[in-house]
């Protein structure tokens, strides 16, 4: 399904200029055959003035691994995925720990991708599950 082989320190590379999977502590766990999993800490930027996950922070956990996702499939010298949609349902809160994404598609096409993202605790609960349609350009 990727476009070639990927690891995960390819993909840690990309985390590394500031932008805001570095700022939410998103790490890249796994990669196999048909998912991409990240890892994202439950903390003072992520959490909301609540003390509870920041529903957004998991929108843009979502929206980073089936982004990532979305250009491991295409030949990033001619084409680039860009975000189209996302949605969220939040199921549960969680407080503290570490939430875990696993991304998976549920559609890919020649000029649209759709990615669901499954976040869950340490616990292996849900918290959100996650859609993101992506458009596939020519550059």
């Amino acid at each position: 399904m990727w476009h070639k082989e990927y690891n995960i320190s390819d993909l840690k590379a990309m985390n590394r200029d500031g932008g805001m999977a570095e700022v939410i502590g998103l790490q890249i766990t796994a990669i196999d055959n048909v998912t991409l999993t990240g890892t994202m800490p439950v903390d003072h930027r992520t959490k909301q003035p609540f003390g509870i996950l920041h529903g957004g922070a998991s929108c843009v956990l979502s929206e980073s691994l089936g982004s990532i996702a979305a250009w491991m499939c295409i030949d990033p010298e001619k084409q680039r995925a860009v975000g189209l949609e996302i949605n969220a349902n939040h199921i549960r809160s969680v407080s503290e720990g570490t939430v875990t994404g696993i991304c998976k598609p549920l559609h890919i096409g020649r000029r649209t991708h759709v990615w669901q993202t499954d976040i869950f605790t340490d616990a292996k609960k849900l918290v959100c599950t996650s859609r993101l349609t992506v458009a596939i350009l020519d550059i």
